[in-house]
Parts: structure tokens; C-alpha cells; sequence
């Protein structure tokens, strides 16, 4: 039995509604950007947001981008690009453990002349081809529908960067949600554990923006790590950001593997 495949094809229908919805995401996000430069509102848009109060602009991820610019909006639409990247990358990561006690056939894989660990290692290793997916999926239909609209101005770059912090908080989400179903005692919730956890990281990281004297703690949600702000005008990715996550995954792994290495088969 290929368990590598078999969680590829488990997880085939699910990755392509996920895909469609990041296109219609994308296309219709930058669509409406096209009908507010048309309409010559973009400026306009600028001075709206100025006077909105600062919450509320935190909150929208609107307060720091020129909406009269194709990559301005593309970095407010980013924010909720990557929500939905990180959902599912946690959903997987927790699914990918927790659906054969639910399914009832933990007790069927484990029992084959393989190792638990690498049961697990081919499981991530499809997990992480769907991530992947995900991200090319993003990455190509962003560049598709930005440079579409953006009057010569050069984004590719951008994007790019943007991407490639996405994707390793893609990996760090999705090791979190397979490290809860490992070690959790109720792995039919991890799903919602991971949830959980990813939404209280995103709260926290609007906390630290509303409070304005909280930066200490930006290292303690990822989702700070790799804004589209810091990205697109601070200069690229921010190295400690890439080495922290690089050490949350790394933990995240090694817990995973011990817990599921340790898992009771009597469910």
C-alpha cells in the first residue's frame, strides 16, 4: 500500500474546491480593484481611509497601502490570501492524523510491516504537496491578475516574497495541527483545536497593531512574521522571522513524531 498516494488521493477533492476558491479569491479581489480605478476612486479611497479611525483600518488590513496602486490592493487582499492558505494548512495537518481514529483505521495502517514514523513521514510529505499546491496555485494567479491590472508596475517581486513567507507559514500551520492530533487524547477535535490556536494567533497580531506598544510580542504570533506591509516596503523577509519559524517547525515535527510514535491503538 502506497500510503503517500493514498493520502493524495483522500485529499484530491478537497485540494481542488480549496484551489477554486483561491482563483475566484483572487480574481474577484483585483476585479474590484479594476472597477475602482476605472471609476478614478482610487485616490479617493486613499483619503476615505485616512480618516478612518485607526481600528478600524488595523482591522481591515487597509492602513498602510496605496489603494490607487494595483500592489497596494493586492496587499490588503494578501491578508486574507493567507488566512485561507493557513486554515487549510492546519485543518490538513490535523485531518491528516486525527481522520484514521475517526474512520476507524488507525489500527489497519499501523499493523502493515512499516514503521509508525514512516507512516507519518509519507502523510506529512502529501500534506506538504498540498500546501504546495496551494501556494502555486496562489502564486501563479496573483502574479496572472495583478500584472493584468497594474499599468506596468513592476510586482512579480514582490509576490514573490510574499509567497515564500506564506509558505513557511503554510508548513509551520500545518506541522501545529499535526503536533495537537498527535499528542492530544481527543485527536477527533484537533481540528478545531488547530483552529483554534491559528485564530487566536491572528487576534493577537491585531491586538499588538491596535495596542501599538505590544511589539515585544510579534514574535510570539506568526502571523507577524511576514506581513505584506514589512515585505513589499521593508525590504524582503526579515531572517529572524525565517530562523523562528524554522525552529517552530522544527519543534513542532519532533513533538509530532514522539506523540505519534506513542499513541494508544485501543480507541
Amino acid at each position: 500500500m502506497n500510503i503517500f498516494r493514498r493520502e493524495l488521493k483522500a485529499a484530491r477533492k478537497s485540494l481542488i474546491l480549496w484551489c477554486i476558491a483561491i482563483v475566484v479569491m483572487v480574481a474577484s479581489g483585483m476585479g474590484k480593484y479594476a472597477g475602482m480605478s476605472m471609476s478614478g476612486t482610487g485616490q479617493s479611497m486613499n483619503d476615505l481611509v485616512a480618516d478612518m479611525p485607526k481600528s478600524l483600518q488595523i482591522i481591515m488590513g487597509i492602513g498602510t497601502f496605496d489603494l490607487s496602486k494595483a500592489s497596494g490592493y493586492y496587499g490588503v487582499l494578501f491578508l486574507y490570501l493567507l488566512m485561507m492558505a493557513t486554515i487549510h494548512a492546519a485543518m490538513l495537518g490535523a485531518n491528516i492524523i486525527s481522520k484514521e481514529e475517526r474512520d476507524k483505521t488507525a489500527e489497519f495502517l499501523l499493523v502493515k510491516p512499516v514503521s509508525r514514523s514512516f507512516v507519518l513521514t509519507a502523510k506529512l510529505l502529501a500534506a506538504v504537496v498540498n500546501v504546495a499546491v496551494v501556494g502555486l496555485v496562489m502564486w501563479i494567479s496573483s502574479v496572472t491578475m495583478v500584472n493584468y491590472y497594474s499599468n506596468g508596475e513592476y510586482v512579480n517581486g514582490d509576490i514573490a516574497l510574499m509567497m515564500a513567507g506564506m509558505f513557511i507559514l503554510q508548513l509551520l500551520f500545518l506541522l501545529v495541527g499535526a503536533m495537537i492530533a498527535a499528542v492530544s487524547r481527543n485527536p477527533k477535535r484537533a481540528v478545531s483545536w488547530s483552529a483554534a490556536v491559528l485564530l487566536v494567533a491572528f487576534m493577537l497580531s491585531l491586538g499588538i497593531d491596535l495596542s501599538g506598544n505590544l511589539d515585544v510580542l510579534a514574535y510570539v504570533t506568526p502571523f507577524k512574521y511576514f506581513e505584506a506591509k514589512k515585505v513589499m516596503y521593508g525590504g524582503g523577509l526579515s531572517m529572524v522571522s525565517v530562523w523562528l519559524s524554522v525552529v517552530i517547525i522544527a519543534v513542532c515535527s519532533t513533538m509530532t513524531y514522539v506523540g505519534y510514535n506513542k499513541r494508544d491503538l485501543n480507541m
